[in-house]
């Protein structure tokens, strides 16, 4: 069972968001927070996940008013995706950034990905987000971020050309979680496609041709 801890300023979105969890059994929404900073409420319930709702009149500097020294798995929705909030977000330990307006299983797919220690960058943001990603590179992509286990395995399936469905049902996970995952080892790999990552992967050793 994952735990869940809601953060948003508007009960509404956070009963719409507590909802919307709990659809899915493997989620345990454990409490609702109105205002940061956050540390009372993290450290009273000890969240897995920290699921944050920046509404409009919230931006990037937010983060930096959560007021606590760790975080747990942080799940960002935001209207201000892209290249500046999702780089502040990742250098301050968030797991995963999504727009305000992703699905139900998007969402409830970063919660689980975030959960597992893994990296989420939406489709939308990933365009913006890697020439910046690019720039601020002081070496190769594999220096400071490895692709997971789990990665690896859907490097290799990219590689023998099977689609997201496929590789979904014989991994056992949601299309969704899938798109995650290849969204998230472009990122890594500085890769613009399928046919680029899988380059660069057998480039790298992380594929065996």
């Amino acid at each position: 069972m994952t735990t869940v801890l809601i953060a948003a300023t508007s009960a509404v979105t956070r009963a719409g968001l507590a909802a919307l969890l709990a659809v899915d059994k493997r989620l345990d929404v454990v409490a609702g927070a109105a205002d940061l900073p956050l540390a009372e409420q993290i450290e009273m319930v000890r969240p897995d996940v920290l699921l944050i709702d920046l509404g409009p009149e919230r931006r990037a500097g937010s983060l930096q008013d959560l007021g606590v020294a760790a975080l747990p798995g942080m799940v960002i929705l935001t209207d201000d995706a892209g290249r500046t909030l999702d780089l502040e977000a990742l250098r301050q330990g968030g797991r995963a950034v999504l727009p305000r307006d992703a699905s139900a299983a998007e969402i409830i797919a970063a919660i689980e990905s975030a959960a597992n220690g893994l990296v989420v960058v939406h489709p939308d943001s990933l365009e913006a987000l890697r020439p910046a990603v690019a720039g601020e590179r002081t070496g190769t992509a594999t220096s400071h971020q490895t692709l997971t286990t789990r990665e690896t395995e859907v490097l290799a399936m990219i590689a023998d050309g099977l689609g997201n469905k496929i590789i979904a049902a014989r991994l056992g996970i949601s299309t969704h979680t899938v798109k995650f995952h290849v969204a998230s080892i472009f990122a890594k790999l500085d890769a613009g496609s399928r046919t680029e990552a899988v380059t660069i992967g057998i480039r790298q050793g992380l594929l065996m041709i």
